[in-house]
């Protein structure tokens, strides 16, 4: 069965979605998905799944409204597109925890960027279902404005690279169950 790793929006973050993530867990096994786990309080679980992305997400959506009373967006990636992701990031160069990654369910449309107002020298890639921003001033005092960052959920490099190695191991860990060594 296929890996994931769910991100999910406004999930403990400034007093909204409340939700412990030893229920999150629980959640996710009624779902029926299989080895989960999930990594720091902000809405990331990882788990196995051999359903369809797009039925996953909406199942997960659909599950996470019932309990918070509306549906709060949920943003599935494998782990190979996160390994993408940490490739392509634009600010490689930069510190980890001042670049955020914002995942979306479609791919960003061409004026995704429109509206955009970064008075305190951010930069903004968009790429594929991903926009990129580097806060020089840390993400928390910053003031940019785009707006469709607010349709999307985010993640700094930091967080992204460990849901990977974390996603990678669960992958081979699954891998090594199915065909152990004699």
């Amino acid at each position: 069965m296929p890996v994931y790793v769910a991100l999910l929006r406004a999930i403990n973050v400034g007093g909204t979605g409340k939700l412990p993530m030893a229920e999150l867990k629980a959640l996710c096994e009624g779902l029926g998905f299989s080895d989960v786990s999930t990594f720091i309080q902000s809405g990331n679980v990882i788990f196995r799944d051999g359903g369809d992305a797009a039925d996953i997400a909406a199942r997960l959506d659909a599950a996470l409204a019932e309990r918070l009373g509306k549906p709060p967006g949920v943003f599935l990636r494998r782990p190979g597109e996160l390994a993408a992701i940490l490739d392509a990031n634009p600010f490689a160069a930069m510190e980890p925890n001042r670049v955020l990654v914002s995942f979306f369910a479609e791919p960003v449309p061409d004026d995704a960027l429109h509206g955009l107002v970064a008075p305190d020298g951010e930069e903004v890639v968009a790429l594929g279902r991903e926009i990129f921003v580097h806060y020089p001033i840390g993400s928390g005092r910053s003031r940019l404005r785009l707006p469709i960052l607010k349709n999307g959920t985010s993640r700094n490099i930091n967080t992204v690279t460990r849901l990977h190695d974390l996603a990678q191991a669960l992958k081979t860990r699954a891998a090594t169950e199915r065909n152990p060594r004699s």
